[in-house]
Order: C-alpha cells, then sequence, then structure tokens
C-alpha cells in the first residue's frame, strides 16, 4: 500500500553532476522498461552518481519511495537483507527470514531500491532481487556494479567515461571532462579560471584521465600546488612509472589511467600521509579521528599528528569530511580504500591493523556495555548505530580467526547494541557464528549464551531461550551469580511467553528477592522483575504488579537508564488499563512513546501506541481511537510482525477497532484510521502525545 509518509532516503548532492544528460534519460527509460537495471563500468566512473540522480527523478513515479542501500561496507552476504531493511528502516525481531519480511513490508506498494556497489556479492544480490522481484509486483531496482549480477531480466547499461577534448585541437578546451575539472578546480583552487590556463595541457590532462571522473576529481584537488601544464607532466611521467606501483598488482584490475591518477595522487602525499591511508582501508564505511587514533597511531604515526594528517587527506580529495551532530567524521571511496588495502598488504602489515581495529571496536563494546544502564545510554545509542559498519567488519574479522574467543567476546559483549539498538536477527547470526566456533566454558561463553538466549525470547522462541539457559549452567564456574541471574531471567522470559505464570513467577522470584541488594544492576534482574509484573497483571493482581513496577522504575532512575525504564513504564500503562485507569494509562503510555521515539525504537512504539489507542476507545474517545488504530498499523507495517503476534495484544486491538468503528460508522472510521495511517510518523507520533482533553459529544474527542 503506497502512502504519503515513504518518500525515501536518498542523500542531497553535495556537488553538481556534470554533463551524463543523455546517459541520465537512458537510465530512466531503461527503469520504466526493466524491473531490474545495472549500471556497470570501471571503477570511478559514476555509476554511483549517475544512478543516484536517476533515481531522484525517478522518485515522484514510485509512491512508496525511493531507497539507497550501501553495500560497500558489508563483508556478509547472507545479511544483504538486513542492510535492505535498515535502509528502508524496517525492523523486525522475529525468527522469520529477513527476505520474507522484506517481501511482506513492499509488497502492494511502487518501490525504486538502489543497490550500490554489488561487484563484492554478486551472488548474494543476485539471488536476493531475484526473489523480491518475484515476490513484489511494484518493486524495481537499480544496482551499480562492476559486473553485471546476471539476474533473471536484467537490463544492462555501461557507463562510459566522460567526453575528452580530441588530440591535436588548438582552440579552448572543451567537453564534459573540462567541465568537471574547471568545477572542481574552482572549488579547491580560490580564482581558478579554466580560461587563463594552458589549453592544450588541459586537453591533454583530460585525455591521459581518459574523462573518469575519479581520476579528474583528485587531480582538480592537486591544482593548488601545481599548475595545470606541469601536472599534465608529472601524469605522464607516472603513467610510464606504472609497472612499479606495488598496488598495480596487489589491487583489483582497475582502469589504467583510474590506477595512474591514484598511484600520482599517492606518489604526491606526504610519507606520513600515505602511511596513514594505508591504514585507513581497514576501516568499513564511515569513521570519527578517535577510532584512527586508536587504531593507526605508532611509533611511525604519533597519535598527536592524526588530525593535521586527516585533514590533509580530506584537502587531497583522498577523504570526504563528513560533519554530523556527534562530531566530525570521515569516509574514503571504495575504490581509494581499495588502493590504500593494496599497499598494506605489500607493507605487510594488513593482518596487524586489521587486529588492531577489531580490539579497538572490542574495546568501544566493552565501555558500551558498562554505560549502557546509565545516564549516557541515549549517547551510546547514538554512537554505536553510527560505528555500526566496523562492528560488522571487526565481527568478521573474529569470525576469520583460528582463535575463536575473540568473537565470542566481541558478539556477547555486543549484547546491547543488539537488543537496545534494534539487530535482534543480526545479533543472533552472528552469536551463532561465535558459538559454533568456541565453546570453553568462562564469562565470555556465559556472556554469548546469554545474549543469544535473551534475543531468542525477545523473538518468542521460548525453547531456545531454555536450551540456552541450561547451556549457561554448564559454562558457568561455581558460585557465578551473574550466570544463575542469566539462567533465571530466560527461564521467567519463557514462562511469560507460553502462558505459564506459575514458571515464571517462581524464576523471578530471586530477581524481586534481591532488588534491592548492593550490586550493579543488570539486564537480567530487570528482565526478571518485568516478567514478574506481567504475570501478576494477567493474573489480575494490579496492585501487586504495579508495586513491582515502582520498584523497577527506582532501579532504573538510580542509576540513570532509560530503555527498560519506557518497557517498566508500557507495563506500567497495561495494568492502569486494566485496572481501569484510563487517565494513568495515558500518562505512562506517552512517558514510554517519549523515550522508545528518541531510541527508535519501532516495536516498542508500535505497544505504545496500540496501547494509547486502547485508552482512547476505553475513553469513549472513537475519532482518536481510529486515528492512533491507524498510526499504529503505519508503524508495524514498517516492524514487520504487528503486536509480536501476541494473542492477548491482537485481541484487545480488533476489540478496540470494532468499538471505535460502531460509535464512528464506517466511513468517519475509515477516515480517521487513514488520516493516521497516511501520517509522517513524527507528525503521528506528536499527535499520540498531545494532551487528550476532555471527550466531545457523540464519542468523537
Amino acid at each position: 500500500m503506497a502512502g504519503k509518509w515513504q518518500a525515501g532516503n536518498l542523500p542531497a548532492e553535495l556537488t553538481s553532476l556534470i554533463g551524463r544528460r543523455g546517459e541520465l534519460d537512458q537510465v530512466r527509460r531503461a527503469c520504466r522498461r526493466s524491473r531490474l537495471v545495472t549500471l556497470t563500468g570501471v571503477g570511478g566512473v559514476g555509476k554511483s552518481r549517475l544512478a543516484l540522480r536517476a533515481a531522484a527523478d525517478l522518485r515522484p513515479e514510485f509512491g512508496g519511495g525511493a531507497w539507497l542501500v550501501e553495500l560497500s561496507p558489508l563483508v556478509d552476504g547472507s545479511l544483504l537483507p538486513h542492510a535492505i531493511a535498515e535502509a528502508l528502516r524496517l525492523t523486525d525481531q522475529t525468527t522469520r527470514p529477513m527476505v520474507e519480511v522484506l517481501a511482506e513490508h513492499l509488497y502492494g506498494r511502487e518501490v525504486l531500491l538502489v543497490l550500490d556497489t554489488c561487484e563484492h556479492l554478486v551472488g548474494p544480490c543476485s539471488a536476493t532481487v531475484t526473489t523480491l522481484l518475484d515476490a513484489v509486483p511494484g518493486l524495481r531496482v537499480l544496482a551499480t556494479s562492476r559486473r553485471p549480477l546476471e539476474a533473471p531480466g536484467e537490463l544492462v547499461f555501461v557507463v562510459e567515461p566522460l567526453p575528452v577534448p580530441p588530440a591535436g585541437s588548438t582552440g579552448p578546451a572543451i567537453g564534459d571532462a573540462v567541465s568537471l575539472l574547471a568545477e572542481r578546480a574552482a572549488e579547491t583552487v580560490p580564482g581558478f579560471d579554466l580560461a587563463d590556463q594552458d589549453q592544450e595541457a588541459v586537453g591533454r590532462l583530460c585525455r591521459r584521465l581518459e574523462g573518469l571522473p575519479l581520476a579528474i576529481e583528485l587531480a582538480a584537488a592537486r591544482l593548488r600546488e601545481l599548475p595545470v601544464a606541469r601536472l599534465a607532466d608529472r601524469l605522464d611521467d607516472r603513467f610510464s612509472a606504472l609497472e612499479d606501483d606495488p598496488a598495480a598488482t596487489a589491487g583489483p584490475p582497475w582502469h589504467q589511467a583510474l590506477r595512474t591518477a591514484i598511484g600520482w595522487s599517492h606518489e604526491l602525499c606526504e610519507p606520513a600521509e600515505r602511511l596513514l591511508w594505508a591504514r585507513l582501508s581497514v576501516f568499513a564505511g564511515d569513521f570519527d579521528a578517535e577510532a584512527v587514533r586508536a587504531v593507526c597511531a605508532d611509533e611511525r604515526l604519533p597519535e598527536a599528528d592524526i588530525g593535521l594528517l586527516l585533514d590533509a587527506l580530506a584537502d587531497e580529495s583522498i577523504l570526504t569530511w563528513l560533519p554530523t551532530g556527534a562530531g566530525e567524521r570521515y569516509r574514503m571511496l571504495d575504490t581509494l580504500r581499495e588502493y590504500g588495502a593494496g599497499w598494506l598488504r605489500h607493507l605487510g602489515e594488513e593482518e596487524r591493523f586489521k587486529q588492531r581495529h577489531r580490539e579497538h571496536y572490542l574495546s568501544l563494546a566493552t565501555r558500551g556495555a558498562a554505560g549502557w544502564l546509565g545516564p549516557g545510554q541515549i549517547s551510546w545509542y547514538d554512537r554505536m548505530i553510527g560505528e555500526h559498519d566496523n562492528l560488522r567488519a571487526a565481527l568478521e574479522v573474529a569470525l576469520g580467526a583460528k582463535d575463536g574467543l575473540p568473537a565470542l567476546e566481541l558478539a556477547g559483549t555486543l549484547a546491547f547494541f543488539w537488543y537496545g539498538c534494534g539487530y535482534a536477527k543480526e545479533g543472533r547470526h552472528y552469536l551463532r557464528q561465535a558459538l559454533d566456533l568456541d565453546t570453553r566454558p568462562g564469562p565470555a561463553l556465559v556472556q554469548a549464551l546469554w545474549s543469544d538466549g535473551h534475543l531468542a525470547a525477545t523473538q518468542g522462541d521460548a525453547d531456545a531461550a531454555e536450551a540456552r539457559a541450561a547451556e549457561i549452567e554448564l559454562a558457568a564456574g561455581a558460585g557465578d551469580a551473574y550466570a544463575v541471574s542469566c539462567v533465571r531471567a530466560l527461564r521467567a522470559m519463557a514462562g511469560v511467553i507460553r502462558g505459564n505464570l506459575i514458571q515464571a513467577m517462581a524464576e523471578s522470584e530471586p530477581a524481586y528477592a534481591s532488588r534491592w541488594a548492593d550490586e550493579p544492576l543488570t539486564i537480567a534482574r530487570l528482565v526478571g522483575l518485568y516478567c514478574r509484573a506481567h504475570a501478576l497483571t494477567v493474573d489480575g493482581r494490579i496492585t501487586e504488579a504495579v508495586a513491582v513496577l515502582e520498584d523497577a522504575r527506582t532501579l532504573c532512575d538510580r542509576c540513570g537508564e532509560q530503555s527498560m525504564r519506557s518497557h517498566g513504564d508500557f507495563l506500567r500503562g497495561q495494568a492502569e488499563l486494566g485496572a481501569g485507569h484510563l487517565d494513568l494509562a495515558v500518562t505512562y503510555g506517552q512517558a514510554a512513546l517519549r523515550t522508545k521515539r528518541r531510541l527508535h525504537d519501532s516495536f516498542g512504539i508500535g505497544l505504545t501506541v496500540d496501547l494509547l489507542a486502547l485508552a482512547a476507545g476505553a475513553a469513549g474517545r472513537a475519532q482518536r481511537a481510529a486515528r492512533l488504530l491507524g498510526l499504529a498499523q503505519r508503524i508495524w507495517s514498517t516492524h514487520g510482525q504487528a503486536q509480536a503476534s501476541v494473542p492477548a495484544l491482537v485481541a484487545a486491538r480488533k476489540a478496540c477497532e470494532a468499538g471505535a468503528r460502531d460509535l464512528l460508522g464506517d466511513n468517519a472510521f475509515v477516515v480517521a484510521y487513514r488520516t493516521g495511517f497516511d501520517s509522517d510518523i513524527d507528525a503521528g507520533i506528536a499527535y499520540a502525545l498531545e494532551p487528550e482533553g476532555e471527550g466531545l459529544p457523540n464519542g468523537l474527542g
């Protein structure tokens, strides 16, 4: 179902697109004619840029939006559906295959997916795209890759370099390659005017670079130091010395002109800049200066010099500077990263710096785990989301090692990230691989088993949660109180999932009895308390449930924790609704929603908006209930599993919908429901958080 709220996630263009008018028209026509179009061509020819502009032009034709999926940081092809879901802002905590969730989410919508940089994942891309295109009639895919995906129905469009001035021309240099050089040079060199330059040298430079946009942009960055004629001469020299470049044989089979431009730019860098360029190749996606200092600095690259070296590489267009709300970050184009990786291998340092990268992100995860249940939780959420690509890269390095312990440590330590930042499926993917590698008893194994069991329980898999509990008992040492609390929490969750209130109460008893113990608060203890509160609420013992939730809230407030506290507020809202205290149900539901919105917890947002709809319906405010029901369904459509398929929640929602429809009538109900469903999510949440006020006549408040 197409909705006004889906516009896509295409990035804003930071620089102008030079030329390509004919190609743009051809790509747009190709996308209208074929459901899968792949732009191929050599590295640096501008495939991604052309695809993004074409997608932006086509976006109004797709009611479900145009969505960019950046694949260059992704190593594990089995996570491709997860990367697509992440780009679509679709979360799903169930055990269903993510490709099925994607197909269900996209079905009935007209959507354009842009899969950028597919060449290292051609097999997984071909399989995933084929499955989605077969299942979703309104889906079209525009891919970029150095080689075709070889999927059924694929239309391949080869992107050629920009036109260059013909050899022997005597007039002013003209053409798209020249225009690109002039514009990028003007951005770099104040007062640069192409008309003042040696026109023969301009033409010779563009021909030597064979019209490759990336090569031209690298050359333009050097015009601060060299006039065009000298720059062209240096490139001639570099081209003839290409065979001496270690990266020429170690790297991928690039176009010779591109390797010439990159190698020449590399040659002009200072030695320290070249060394940092090589070491930066171990990062995935973008990164900050703190990580660079931790991973790349040593006696050859002093930590104090890193900031100036990063600025220099950004000035030379080797790095892209990315100012963000959380501080400065940097990114390197894939082609330049590959060149740096070739040099790192040539220097014999690839393995060393990949391990340093892994160690840094284990250290970051350890600090994040310690700080998660505290006042810095929101900051840790933002930081870890920003490091997702590098966390994946670190995990892949750890999983490839002969010793499985590093993978077990990293995957288990990231427990807070997997559940707190919405990556339950991905977490279990990595945890299962790590647990297959290493089963030595000890704290790392206990933590990994707890993390996987906790994630399994959030997916409704009671059997897996109890199986992990049994394994923890075998892995833990004598007197390991933390392990015991994890076992109890997993079994309490299994009781909740199965509706076994006796089990939930029995297994949560130790957490309740020790709630005021003078020891660090853990997720396992809070889980035990929430399982107990749920069981008491279902059993009709509302007063006791509220008392447990008040204690849990006090524990969270003492350390400044917000994520688990918001879940307690949701449970409190349910309890108050069950007791008929509608104002209190709304108060707690809205409190939970504020935090869940900040943490982008779509599952929690869906639950709390449903709760607020039920409270409005119980108060006779049928129009508000219908609108909130529509908003909740909109949110569930991006989550993948409405009401988590919990029968009581599904039944309560259906009853609310029937009541609102009876009060409003079919037409008025549909209008209010569609208003909620079609609203922008942020605007809809703002409405859900408005004070309810007094009910209006005829139940229309």
